[in-house]
């Protein structure tokens, strides 16, 4: 009896600590193009798939109230769920501005952000941090006199959106100030530019560690992760951020949100760039507590493995620029050099002369030089040119995707140019081969006798 009771009494603290509640979410959305839809935002991340008349009913279990985001293949606009919500929306994709209407509790709350979204989306975003000072300035008051405008005419019935989104108009005019800051001169090639003197300041009161706003608002999310990042040092105060650098500074912070935006923002760390790769994918996992976060950790981390020395390398087959189709099964028996590239890249360009060398040091030795370039596909008589022109040795093959490329994705590669070191058995030496340029080439291949 004693046991029942205390089984009872776990059941009843527990539904009163747990904050995962569901709510239903429906409506109609015709004319997407695959019939598919996402709801995506905190701990979040459902597909549904439309009946066809663009019909939908969902259960979704929210964590917590905030700005979600729907997502078709055309479009993607906010959403606004609280564990009260009980909202049915409407919209064409094909025209979502003029179409998209909500209904049920909830929906005086989404139809402003609806609206909203149509203000401050009217300036794109590079154009906008184009403007001088000055009319960048009058154009970003003009937004924010508009939003506010309607902010104030709006009869809310959620009083927590409201306070929330009164924060949020804050937000939006900040993050526009700190940006335009940090791209203008970007954008306009003015690499002294400096805002005046009237430039207003960044409010340096805000709390950067707010985890309701922080599922509420957009502009905070961004505002919050520039400025963790501004205060991240490099390795020997570089511009490089290395994961070690950045984990003490998220294990610091309040906002679970906030860690796994960061963990997120963070994935590619886990990758042959990072030497400490699987320390930090520990590290990762241990912080987060997103699922499908911990997923793509995971599926980095494999492939990361999968790269090691020893491991047999991903298979390729592509366009020989001297006809027909070279592919590693053709060159095994011989170490194999590769060399990812773009007749665009001009670091890749800047390799050219030295590749030249070691490959005339190496001439009628055991290795062979793959060069495979991403260019696109449509470009393939300029890269052919190129090589001609340029009288580029070794083997010269063209990938089939640019970035989507099967050896970009099977080698993990995030630029180029990125070199590659193959065995005779077509196993990895080393999936991130020094550079022509580098001295540590010639040590590398001298120590494997070739």
């Amino acid at each position: 009896m004693k046991k029942i009771f205390f089984l009872l009494l776990i059941a009843v603290l527990y539904s009163f600590t747990t904050s995962e509640e569901t709510i239903i979410v429906s409506g109609k959305i015709t004319n997407t193009e695959n019939g598919i839809i996402k709801i995506k935002g905190d701990l979040l991340d459902k597909e549904i798939k439309l009946k066809p008349d663009g019909s939908f009913s969902e259960n979704l279990k929210l964590e917590s109230d905030g700005i979600y985001k729907i997502e078709t293949t055309k479009n993607s606009f906010p959403i606004y769920l609280a564990k009260d919500s009980k909202l049915v929306l409407s919209a064409d994709d094909a025209n979502l501005a003029s179409t998209l209407k909500f209904t049920g509790k909830g929906s005086v709350e989404n139809q402003y952000l609806a609206k909203k979204q149509l203000i401050t989306s009217a300036v794109a975003g590079e154009e906008f941090y184009k403007l001088d000072e000055n009319e960048f300035l009058k154009k970003l008051q003009e937004i924010k006199k508009s939003v506010n405008t309607l902010y104030l005419k709006t009869k809310f019935t959620d009083a927590e959106f409201k306070a929330k989104e009164s924060r949020s108009i804050h937000y939006l005019e900040q993050k526009h100030l700190l940006y335009y800051i940090k791209q203008h001169y970007y954008l306009v090639k003015q690499y002294d530019f400096k805002v005046s003197e009237k430039y207003p300041k960044f409010d340096e009161t805000m709390d950067l560690d707010n985890n309701s706003d922080f599922l509420f608002s957009k502009e905070y999310q961004e505002i919050v992760l520039v400025k963790f990042y501004e205060n991240i040092k490099g390795d020997d105060n570089s511009l490089f951020i290395s994961a070690k650098n950045t984990i003490p500074e998220i294990k610091a912070l309040k906002s679970q949100s906030m860690k796994n935006s960061l963990i997120e923002n963070s994935k590619y760390d886990i990758s042959m760039e990072n030497p400490e790769y699987e320390k930090t994918y520990q590290e990762f996992l241990s912080i987060t507590n997103d699922p499908n976060i911990k997923q793509t950790l995971t599926a980095n981390y494999n492939a990361t493995n999968a790269l090691q020395p020893g491991k047999p390398s991903p298979k390729f087959d592509y366009e020989n620029q001297k006809g027909g189709k070279t592919s590693l099964d053709n060159l095994k028996g011989k170490y194999i050099y590769i060399d990812l590239w773009a007749t665009w890249c001009s670091p890749c360009r800047e390799q050219i002369p030295f590749l030249q060398k070691v490959e005339e040091q190496y001439k009628g030795k055991n290795i062979e030089f793959v060069s495979i370039s991403i260019d696109a596909l449509k470009d393939q008589p300029k890269w052919s040119k190129f090589v001609t022109d340029k009288q580029l040795g070794g083997i010269q093959l063209l990938a089939e995707n640019e970035w989507e490329s099967k050896i970009i994705k099977d080698y993990s590669v995030q630029g180029v140019p990125t070199f590659i070191l193959l065995d005779p058995n077509g196993n990895i030496v080393t999936a991130r081969a020094p550079k022509p340029s580098d001295p540590k080439l010639i040590d590398l291949l001298n120590n494997l006798k070739i």
